[in-house]
């Protein structure tokens, strides 16, 4: 519980692993064999290999990629708001990032209806969604009512047969099928759900993610207002025009220098965040921490880092419970320096998970967020019509994001431009 000492157990990648519980949840819950060396040698390094290419320069295709495809999922949603349009803001949220991610890592089937089968899936990903904290927990899937057959049908998507077909997929996709292809012993069956489980990784956390940002800045006018200033200057200096019929190119390097942006971002996620980073100890050792203290741990204890306690210390940040949406930035640049006990922190916001098991598309998930939010700052004025504050949903908590307990109405339409 002291962010101090997180570092501690983090540096301990080895002897302290995610691994195997980690491929012992997920096979249980995505209905796939368990990744074990011996069945299936290397499958498991393989796989981790191919996350380089959502990191680094890889991930400016990807990220190009999301921009057009969340333009092309937006015009459909512009065309419709030429006066006030009212939707609730999480199914809002969740049918554009759900089509747009969909469409830049699987690509499109060039025969079916592509906006009808998405939806189709975006219904079932939610249903089943609702019941992934219970999975988790090995409740049995026969006691989730229907959850079974919607999980059978989300992976029959899925399949080698249907997959081929389309068009367009990302690198990681077609890294990822190449390298499943190679192991005999993994049935069609259970290649698609390894497929379903990139989706499920993929959006399941970034849809809430996405929402957060947006509830917040829409809740606070000022955040808003600044942040949407940031993003026309930044189009004003690329000669860019804001209309929507003029397509709007953002680089990986312009995004990351929108500091305001990325602070609203970090802050929601401070807030909604709720990942607990769990460990399996791999063999008896002496975990040595600072001051001279030390834990004894045996093989296959659990040790646990609780991140959201540090992100609700006042001691770490000010106001805790209070959104601050540049509370992240300092003297016009990222701030990175936030104290414990007057120490500087080496780990002060941890919504992706640590060490050597952090998220490896953290990188693409907090790009879409960025992107989402630049295109519709650019394009639409948005009010929110219920007032009341709404809560998080605790069922996810350790999980990844919460969720909000109810949805909220918000309004929004094409802004008017000038020029």
């Amino acid at each position: 519980m002291d962010p101090t000492q997180f570092q501690y157990v983090i540096r301990h990648g080895k002897k302290l692993d995610f691994h195997e519980f980690s491929n012992e949840m997920a096979s249980r819950t995505f209905n796939y064999p368990r990744l074990s060396e011996a069945k299936f040698p290397q499958l498991s390094d393989h796989m981790h290999k191919i996350y380089k290419i959502m990191q680094g320069k890889p991930l400016d295709k990807l990220t190009d990629s999301m921009m057009i495809n969340l333009q092309h999922v937006f015009k459909w949603k512009f065309s419709q708001a030429t006066d006030w349009k009212t939707e609730k803001m999480y199914q809002f949220c969740c049918s554009i990032m759900f089509e747009a991610s969909f469409m830049t890592l699987y690509g499109r089937d060039p025969v079916a209806d592509g906006r009808k089968v998405i939806s189709e899936m975006r219904e079932k990903f939610t249903k089943f969604d609702a019941k992934f904290p219970y999975l988790v927990i090995n409740i049995p899937i026969a006691l989730l009512g229907d959850t079974k057959n919607i999980r059978e049908e989300l992976i029959h998507f899925f399949m080698p047969t249907k997959m081929d077909k389309w068009h367009d997929q990302a690198e990681v996709i077609r890294a990822r099928k190449d390298i499943l292809e190679q192991y005999d012993m993994l049935r069609d069956h259970d290649k698609a759900a390894h497929h379903f489980a990139f989706l499920w990784a993929s959006v399941g956390n970034t849809i809430p993610a996405t929402f957060w940002a947006l509830y917040y800045l829409v809740r606070h006018p000022e955040a808003l207002a600044a942040v949407r200033d940031e993003i026309d200057h930044l189009l004003q200096s690329t000669g860019q025009k804001k209309r929507p019929e003029y397509g709007i190119h953002i680089t990986r390097e312009q995004l990351d220098s929108l500091v305001l942006l990325g602070s609203a971002i970090n802050e929601s996620l401070r807030l909604c965040s709720a990942s607990m980073n769990i460990r399996v100890v791999q063999e008896d050792f002496l975990l040595e921490l600072e001051d001279d203290q030390s834990v004894s741990l045996r093989k296959g204890d659990f040790v646990a880092l609780y991140p959201p306690a540090l992100h609700k210390d006042p001691e770490v940040f000010e106001d805790p419970e209070e959104y601050k949406y540049d509370r992240f930035v300092e003297e016009g640049k990222e701030k990175t320096t936030f104290y414990k006990k007057g120490k500087k922190l080496k780990n002060f916001l941890m919504p992706f998970g640590s060490g050597s098991t952090i998220c490896p598309g953290r990188f693409f998930a907090v790009n879409e967020i960025k992107q989402f939010l630049a295109l519709i700052l650019i394009h639409m004025d948005m009010e929110l019509i219920d007032f009341k504050p709404i809560g998080q949903d605790n069922s996810r908590s350790g999980l990844g994001i919460l969720l909000p307990n109810a949805d909220v109405a918000f309004r929004f339409k094409l802004r008017e431009f000038s020029d």
